[in-house]
């Protein structure tokens, strides 16, 4: 404004002295008789009269005020700041941002929507887990409960076989021939099978199975007792070795077991069965029916003499050396009807003998169909025994048909380990479903189940709980270690050298020959069909 008003000033002063002088602008024009500038001499001074000098002054402060005016407002805009936007303004930035954001999550709610989509389509990709179990070993829940527990991209496949034998001959067969006739569906393309624990040594010294990578420093291992650490690990040789690696995930456990029945010995007045010496009682003479092992046949005379099942040295552990050991076998074999792992219930459930003696795993599913028997554990302790989880070894294999193992096993082997030994596994062997105990309660001491659980339900006469033996006869239980070759052979004369005209003798001659009559019946009908 200031300068506004000096710039006015300066034109009215200039007009005044230009209306106040004589000046004739017509004196200026051309053809007029000014002199111009560049004749005047410039040595010479013009004389300047009081018109002229007020003229000239007029014209000075002209000038001065135009020159101070650019100066001012090339310093004003040099000066120029931007100013903050308005409030309202404000509000709308705030707005655009914010509707900007909305869009961003709708967006990536969208994407995400669609990749879902994707995942759940059959193209999408998925992760193999192939299983051979043996039959009745696991609840028939545990496929469905891994199936949710995992994602929906998890394939799994589950197979089962009759027999642990079953399993371990298929397993050797593509080994045993120079290009095996191996599908997707063979045993030995699985990722996981079930192994017996007495199988284990075999499998590994035969190198149809291989160690599983890392076990140590997974959960599962980390968790398992100190038995089980030490069971697991073995040598290329199949051996118990603190520097071996690990071979095995068991799932289940049991004990060798005697069963008997409770109104043969009521009628007759005998006494209950509590111990391995009961079974060389004269008046059972010729009623029982044992399996066909020769670690458990030996085994049991080893404990009824007050040894141990895992004795290599009878003549030194074993007290009256190896004949004490021979005459008492020989007299089990008068005692024991049928030696023979596939009928020895059999006779027991059609009444042919009165005790029965075998595996856990065996005898409870078939006495819980019958009334009035009894189960027990013998209070020197009795063998363990455990399925376990084991991985084929199909990498030693040069063939492209080995199904879902020709990239090695599956990822999931670890995540299905894990699964059968969460505490939630074991509610099914604890209420009986399957025959057995889970893993972790080999060191720990059994409870009873509830009320709720088990009402409702036949009550076996067993001094099992929960399928685990009370825990001062667990103590004095074992589970069978390898033996030598040596060790294996002595054994093996120890049975060749038991009497072959017993009763136990005679009566499997009999089931042999009614099997291979069933057999010949079989195959005679199906010619006549």
């Amino acid at each position: 404004m200031a300068l506004a008003a000096s710039v006015s000033c300066s034109c009215r002063c200039f007009d005044a002295h230009l209306s106040n002088s004589n000046f004739n602008p017509n004196k200026y024009k051309k053809g007029s008789n000014f002199p111009p500038l560049i004749h005047a001499k410039p040595s010479r001074q013009l004389p300047l009269t009081p018109d002229k000098k007020s003229l000239l002054l007029g014209f000075s402060a002209s000038t001065l005020v135009v020159v101070g005016l650019g100066l001012c407002i090339c310093s004003s805009a040099s000066a120029l700041r931007p100013l903050p936007l308005p409030c309202h303004s404000l509000q709308l930035h705030l707005e655009k941002d914010e509707r900007v954001d909305n869009k961003s999550a709708e967006e990536d709610e969208k994407l995400e929507a669609a990749f879902e989509t994707w995942k759940s389509k059959s193209f999408a990709l998925s992760v193999p887990l192939s299983i051979v179990a043996l039959q009745g070993s696991m609840p028939p829940s545990w496929p469905k409960d891994f199936i949710s527990s995992q994602s929906r991209r998890l394939k799994l496949q589950t197979k089962f076989r009759p027999s642990l034998e079953d399993i371990f001959s298929h397993l050797c067969v593509p080994f045993t021939k120079a290009k095996g006739n191996i599908r997707p569906a063979s045993t030995v393309a699985a990722d996981i099978v079930t192994l017996g624990d007495s199988w284990l040594p075999h499998a590994i010294k035969k190198a149809i199975i291989e160690p599983i990578t890392a076990a140590e420093h997974q959960d599962w291992f980390q968790e398992l007792g100190h038995q089980w650490k030490v069971y697991l690990r073995r040598n290329h040789n199949g051996d118990i070795d603190p520097q071996g690696q690990i071979w095995a995930a068991p799932y289940r456990w049991g004990t060798m077991v005697i069963a008997y029945k409770k109104t043969k010995f009521q009628k007759h007045k005998l006494p209950p069965i509590q111990d391995w010496a009961d079974l060389w009682r004269p008046e059972l003479a010729g009623r029982i029916s044992m399996v066909n092992s020769p670690r458990e046949v030996i085994g049991a005379v080893l404990k009824y003499m007050g040894a141990s099942y895992n004795t290599t040295d009878i003549d030194l552990q074993v007290a009256g050396g190896r004949d004490a050991v021979q005459r008492n076998l020989a007299l089990l074999a008068r005692q024991v009807q049928l030696f023979d792992s596939e009928n020895y219930l059999r006779a027991f459930s059609v009444g042919d003998v009165w005790v029965a003696v075998g595996w856990s795993s065996d005898v409870l599913p078939v006495v819980k169909r019958m009334s009035n028997v009894a189960v027990i554990v013998p209070k020197s302790g009795a063998s363990l025994w455990a399925d376990l989880w084991v991985i084929p070894a199909a990498s030693r294999l040069e063939t492209d048909r080995i199904g879902g193992r020709v990239r090695g096993p599956s990822p999931l082997i670890h995540q299905w380990a894990e699964f059968c030994l969460q505490t939630a596994r074991a509610l099914p062997l604890k209420q009986g479903v399957i025959a057995g105990a889970s893993p972790s309660a080999l060191e720990s001491v059994p409870v009873k189940l509830i009320e709720e659980i088990t009402k409702g339900k036949p009550k076996l006469d067993t001094n099992l709980v929960a399928g685990v033996p009370p825990p001062e006869i667990l103590e004095r239980c074992e589970f069978l270690e390898p033996f030598s070759d040596a060790t294996l052979w002595d054994y093996q004369r120890l049975i060749d050298s038991m009497p072959k005209s017993g009763p136990g003798f005679m009566h499997m001659m009999e089931y042999i020959s009614s099997i291979i009559g069933t057999v010949r019946l079989k195959l005679s009908s199906i010619k006549v069909l």
